[in-house]
């Protein structure tokens, strides 16, 4: 059976275990719902670990279009066989932000070409695209304990230049980032709390916004508590 056929034998799978009424409940949280069928995440993830990793099976899976079929696709793919090229064909592809979190955490943030194509996307136009760019910044944090704290510190100026950026998909972004890389280390801390306080001193409403949603978590007792047992 070739990749395609596989994939369309999966999509039949979602339409089958697809909710209408859950896919209601993701139109209220913003999600485009046009080519959606209702699955949740959690099945989604059962179903992957069914499936295996497999790039061709993905590839074919995000080609189909269909919302749940690429978020599958991102759980499924090998992030050693991806390419600079297929994440630039996948960013713009993005019409959601849960589907661009899912690719940038499930898989993008994996691949050795993550910081490079945060910065590049952070530059970029359209809003998913944009937003891709931070949401890779978040989740590296998280994810690549390999990276050393110097990787994260060079990307505050980046988080501080974009803070103006007032469309919400954008600015919930950038201070998910800041916040990411202020929890990963007490210096980092300390850095992007800095830098928090800078974004606030600029004249744009979404930077007073990012500062703010940003240390409130930063200066926490549950984060510096955290922080200090590392």
């Amino acid at each position: 059976m070739t990749a395609e056929e596989r994939a369309r034998e999966v999509v039949r799978t979602l339409e089958r275990m697809g909710d209408p009424e859950r896919r209601d409940g993701m139109a209220r949280s913003g999600i485009d719902t046009s080519r959606a069928v209702g699955v949740s995440v959690t099945e989604l993830r059962r179903l992957a670990r069914g499936l295996g990793h497999d790039h061709e099976l993905a590839a074919a899976l995000w080609g189909s279009g269909v919302h749940e079929a690429r978020i599958l696709a991102s759980l499924v793919d090998e992030p050693a066989r991806v390419t600079p090229a297929q994440m630039d064909a996948w960013v713009a592809d993005l019409d959601s932000w849960d589907v661009c979190d899912a690719v940038c955490g499930n898989l993008f943030d994996r691949t050795p070409f993550a910081q490079d194509k945060a910065v590049e996307w952070s530059a970029r136009e359209p809003e998913f695209e944009r937003r891709a760019g931070f949401a890779l910044i978040a989740w590296a944090a998280v994810h690549r304990k390999d990276l050393p704290d110097a990787a994260f510190g060079s990307l505050l100026p980046l988080i501080r230049e974009r803070s103006t950026d007032d469309r919400n998909y954008v600015k919930k972004a950038v201070s998910w980032a800041l916040r990411q890389i202020g929890k990963r280390s007490a210096g980092l801390n300390t850095k992007a709390i800095r830098t928090a306080a800078q974004i606030e001193r600029m004249d744009a409403p979404s930077s007073r916004w990012i500062a703010r949603d940003a240390l409130r978590e930063l200066r926490s007792d549950a984060v510096q508590a955290r922080l200090r047992t590392r």
